[in-house]
């Protein structure tokens, strides 16, 4: 695998800072010696986002979201382990959009997050997925993803 540091340079990327969680949970939990399960992580990176798709973000701003989203989840995952070249792979992830009732293209959304990972680790060591619609998220996010990896000890 390549130098995830270096692969996101070159995608003109960067980690943002871990963000602070919002409730009483983990953020990261680390079991059986090599998993990481990693709570959900919206799309803030400097900005505020706000909004539910079919109404203020139409299926074009999906991609995006999604990858930023993943973006915040690298940067809690970095903070638990250390060092994101530890990643053997993602194994799945979970992408949940707010959508209004005619919205169906959550899979479609999806794709930004997954995209980057495939990007950072390769295109054979891209996750299974849900992408799930409803109806609101916490703070009025518009896409929230939580995700597994298998890290090398």
């Amino acid at each position: 695998m390549t130098d995830v540091y270096k692969k996101l340079k070159e995608l003109g990327l960067k980690l943002p800072a871990a963000a602070e969680k919002g409730g009483v949970y983990r953020q990261a939990v680390k079991f059986c010696d090599n998993l990481v399960y990693i709570s959900g992580c919206g799309p803030i990176i400097s900005e505020p986002v706000e909004g539910i798709f079919g109404q203020e973000f139409n299926k074009e701003d999906g991609p995006e979201l999604s990858r930023d989203a993943m973006l915040n989840v690298l940067a809690v995952l970095e903070n638990e382990i250390g060092d994101l070249n530890r990643v053997k792979q993602p194994v799945k992830i979970t992408t949940f959009v707010a959508s209004a009732d005619s919205f169906h293209d959550q899979p479609y959304v999806a794709n930004g997050g997954s995209k980057l990972l495939a990007e950072l680790f390769g295109a054979d060591h891209v996750p299974s997925r849900s992408a799930i619609g409803l109806n609101a998220l916490p703070g009025n996010i518009p896409v929230e993803t939580e995700a597994l990896f298998e890290i090398q000890p």
